[in-house]
């Protein structure tokens, strides 16, 4: 085979076959096809599609491109959780600590910041010293230790999508369905998992807009998992505005370790709460909904999930004293409001924007090789629905490049639409598959 016969089929329309994707998957984890010939054939699947059978070949060949792990020295049911990508996503912060404690095994593999998305990576290495990148000996100490480990895609675990991942952000092809099934359940199944809980978002913060999209997304993420033997169930949220009040990596991780202290007001409480709960329901370790949201509201109102959070901290190299002091995580030097220079109801946010901005301050990667300045951040004032004047404050931004202010101002300003009327409110979680 050549790789621009692959290329030409799949620009034509065709499908390929089961053992045309595995050479192509093989020989590009192998570094025997270039980068710039398999972002040729991202772009032609991205633009005509792939089949149901092409897209469960490319899981199996990308989960098979390692090491698929097995934990048989820990007794507790394996489960994970995994979002499609949002703006102020922080939720494995809070959800692994909680369910660890009431009895589930968390072997979490996390990405970095994706397009215009957070990364859990980034937020877990604005702790001071916190390592992500354990070998996988490590990462089992962790794990039967804590209850959970964090850690990011080991050479071992999956190297094609550790590859590819990074070539779909830079070529333009991360919304599209079969790539991003790909992408997470290769890594997934490939963490020694019983379960998996799915976080779909839908809306314009995220990769599929529309609620019809995320659903057929849903779909195919745990018909995979199902077909592999897992138990997967999976949530289509609402990501239309940012998810809690903070979007950025320090700030994010402040936010967490807050919830964790038992600050369980607001959206991003809430769906922490149904995630971690949700974990505990696929695991068998709950069979009741009600049970299980009572147990995880317990094991962060009563600070057992805190003390495990500061657990894997130290377990996993990085400063515990960040859970009392949060000035130990980095900073922005030069804090100011950004105001409404309108009156109203807040009736929309282009939440992807928001995403941009803290990226283009410096909060995130245009390029593979930049350098994410983690105390970058935006505290959100104004939510949706949210009545305000002229002259409120909107966002608190933190920030170290003074320069790009008055552009970042008025960035934030357009992200925002104010309405005479009030609208209707969002329902944050809507639908469970």
């Amino acid at each position: 085979m050549r790789p621009q016969d692959l290329i030409e089929k799949k620009r034509d329309g065709g499908e390929l076959t089961s053992g045309e994707i595995a050479w192509l998957i093989r020989g590009y984890t192998a570094d025997e096809i270039p980068d710039y010939q398999m972002a040729a054939w991202l772009m032609a699947g991205f633009l005509n599609g792939l089949s149901d059978a092409e897209t469960q070949t490319l899981v199996e060949e990308m989960l098979h491109s390692g090491v698929v792990l097995e934990h048989n020295h820990i007794s507790e049911p394996k489960v994970d959780k995994h979002s499609t990508g949002g703006v102020g996503d922080k939720t494995s912060l809070v959800i692994a600590p909680a369910a660890a404690v009431c009895g589930v095994a968390v072997p979490m593999i996390s990405g970095r910041a994706l397009a215009h998305t957070g990364g859990t990576l980034d937020k877990l290495e604005a702790i001071p010293g916190f390592r992500t990148n354990l070998s996988l000996e490590e990462f089992r100490d962790v794990l039967k230790r804590c209850g959970l480990a964090l850690i990011g895609q080991t050479k071992e675990i999956a190297p094609a999508d550790r590859k590819l991942y990074a070539l779909r952000d830079l070529t333009a092809t991360v919304p599209f369905p079969p790539f991003i099934c790909a992408s997470i359940m290769s890594k997934k199944l490939a963490e020694g998992i019983d379960g998996l809980v799915l976080d779909v978002k839908s809306g314009n913060g995220a990769f599929m807009k529309d609620a019809d999209n995320a659903r057929r997304l849903a779909g195919m993420l745990a018909g995979i998992g199902r077909r592999m033997g897992k138990q997967v169930v999976a949530l289509i949220t609402d990501m239309n505005q940012p998810l809690g009040r903070w979007v950025g990596n320090a700030v994010e991780t402040f936010e967490a370790i807050e919830t964790l202290k038992g600050n369980l007001k607001g959206d991003f409480a809430e769906l922490c709460l149904e995630l971690a709960a949700q974990m505990l329901l696929v695991s068998g370790v709950e069979t009741d909904h009600s049970v299980a949201i009572e147990r995880i509201r317990n094991s962060i109102t009563s600070g057992q999930a805190l003390e495990r959070f500061r657990m894997v901290i130290e377990a996993q190299g990085g400063n515990p004293r960040v859970i009392d002091d949060p000035k130990l995580l980095p900073q922005g030097r030069i804090m100011k409001n950004i105001l409404s220079d309108r009156s109203g109801y807040v009736s929309a946010i282009e939440t992807d924007e928001i995403g941009r901005i803290v990226m283009d301050w410096g909060g995130g990667r245009r390029r593979l090789e930049d350098t994410i300045d983690y105390g970058v951040g935006l505290y959100i004032h104004a939510k949706i629905g949210d009545r305000i004047l002229m002259g409120d404050p909107l966002v608190t931004a933190y920030y170290n490049d003074e320069s790009k202010f008055d552009a970042m101002k008025d960035r934030v300003r357009c992200a925002y639409s104010v309405s005479p009327a009030e609208p209707l409110p969002l329902p944050l979680i809507k639908e469970i598959l």
